[in-house]
């Protein structure tokens, strides 16, 4: 799919070229001279009428009418070069590659030099245009009946540049792999709920074990009964569909020694239990395992690339609904660890099952901790829907998940976590702890009540509820599932990396 060249961009047959433009000229000239006088100087033309234009995110198609062997160019503004971030070009890429969806091309090229600045070298350029092409281009396929349209495919991508090939090479691939464990997440997340059950999660887990050589525990509810996962246990009881705890573990050194641990809440249709949601709430519940998708997402990043790390990801699915046997407010239940939970909200399962989640990833040797759930509507009320809430109970290990989501532009911010909030979640009269104290810092209460099962070992909680989906289309993709936190974990879990 992608071919690296040392060649002159301008002098190879291409279907289409994108082009990075800084700083709005007055004339081509520096990278770009080459080109305008291939095209008799036209080019700078089209800037002093606006038809191109370096104006951040602005993109322009460009015919060569014969002046190149490049049959189009699409010009990219990229804005001023001192306020080009990896996180803006990102943007302005994936606007960009959304154009070539309308051409139809099968094939484009990069001029790869002329994304770079000072600050981003060709190897960020290349890793980052890579990954917002990828996950810009991304197409939920849905249910409808097909067209008899021919489907375009790019099945070539050539990146000109005057760097390393193997260097480039290797910066796209990385971008490409990122970008496809966000895809495989956001299509998770967009699959109906009855044709992803908790058994399905599962299978797919399993070939992910498959492919990349994890070694794979499925426990079903048999096992998850012996191992006394009451909690897990409480939210399934409603259900015909069977749980999992569902295990993935990846060994990237030779001892099973400074584990991360990933946790992803897999409630793969939420009711909302005897707590029943209200019907515009519980239409879209099928998002409801957004932070298993992410985990899985950040996986295949890591089963890719084969980082130097060891990390176990733990996967709580099931689904929460009405029967008969459903449990119901009031309930008294016990959880994996032993503590006692009294159930006043059945619609917050995310953290019961999380609760007996987290127990078992210690179990298996995590020494740090993320969890990662659309876990409550509060964080949406506090932060709104640009902003992933965290909960931290080591300062240390917050500030690297935060630098990871600020490489991967991914936005989290943190909620006060405080001697009181870890009181009320433990205010019952009858039991260890509360699942529901109230609506007042309902965000802080449910990252609370998971905090418990936690104990002292370094840990994040990441509330997606507002980020796991958009209504609307943006530069990286379309609307529904945004696949959030796959590449904050991955790159978490690489450790160092050159993204900046």
């Amino acid at each position: 799919m992608f071919h690296i060249s040392n060649g002159n961009p301008y002098e190879s047959e291409q279907e289409c070229m994108l082009v990075g433009l800084l700083d709005q000229p007055e004339k081509f000239s520096g990278k770009l001279q080459q080109l305008d006088e291939a095209f008799g100087g036209k080019l700078t033309e089209l800037v002093k009428t606006g038809d191109i234009s370096a104006k951040y995110k602005s993109v322009a198609v460009i015919h060569s009418l014969g002046n190149t062997p490049v049959k189009r160019f699409i010009f990219i503004g990229l804005g001023r070069k001192k306020k080009l971030t990896v996180a803006r070009l990102r943007e302005a890429a994936g606007k960009a590659s959304k154009k070539l969806k309308d051409l139809r091309v099968k094939s484009f090229s990069i001029a790869l030099d002329t994304f770079t600045t000072g600050e981003i070298t060709a190897e960020k350029a290349a890793w980052t245009v890579s990954e917002a092409f990828t996950m810009a281009s991304y197409e939920f396929p849905g249910y409808k009946q097909k067209s008899n349209e021919p489907k375009v495919i790019i099945d070539t991508i050539t990146v000109f540049t005057n760097e390393d090939k193997k260097t480039i090479d290797f910066a796209v691939k990385t971008g490409w792999i990122f970008g496809t464990g966000v895809n495989r997440a956001r299509t998770l997340v967009n699959t109906p709920s009855n044709l992803l059950r908790p058994s399905d999660l599962a299978a797919y887990a399993a070939e992910l074990a498959d492919e990349y050589g994890f070694e794979i525990e499925l426990l079903d509810k048999e096992d998850i009964e012996k191992l006394g996962m009451g909690a897990f246990l409480a939210v399934n009881r409603g259900s015909g569909e069977p749980p999992y705890m569902i295990v993935l573990k990846y060994q990237g050194k030779e001892k099973w020694t400074d584990v991360l641990g990933l946790v992803g809440k897999g409630i793969t249709f939420d009711t909302g239990g005897y707590s029943i949601k209200p019907k515009n709430g519980i239409v879209g519940m099928k998002t409801d395992m957004g932070g298993a998708a992410s985990v899985l997402g950040a996986m295949e990043v890591i089963g890719r690339l084969r980082p130097e790390r060891n990390v176990v990801a733990v996967i709580p699915a099931t689904d929460n609904v009405i029967s008969e046997k459903a449990f119901k407010p009031d309930d008294v239940i016990t959880s994996m660890n032993g503590k006692t939970i009294e159930v006043l909200n059945t619609d917050a399962e995310g953290r019961l099952v999380l609760a007996d989640a987290v127990t078992y990833a210690k179990m298996h040797g995590a020494d740090r901790l993320v969890d990662v759930a659309t876990l409550t509507g509060g964080v949406i009320i506090a932060l709104g829907l640009d902003k992933t809430g965290a909960i931290t109970n080591d300062e240390e290990f917050y500030q690297e998940v935060k630098e990871a989501s600020k490489k991967a532009g991914e936005f989290i911010w943190p909620l006060p976590y405080t001697k009181k909030d870890k009181e009320r979640v433990r205010s019952s009269k009858i039991a260890d702890l509360n699942n529901s104290p109230g609506r007042e810092g309902h965000a802080i209460m449910g990252g609370a009540f998971i905090g418990e099962f936690v104990g002292n070992t370094p840990w994040v909680h990441l509330d997606i509820a507002g980020t796991a989906t958009t209504d609307k289309g943006y530069d990286l993709g379309p609307s529904g599932a945004t696949g959030v936190m796959v590449r904050t974990l991955a790159l978490l879990a690489i450790g160092e990396n050159k993204q900046e």
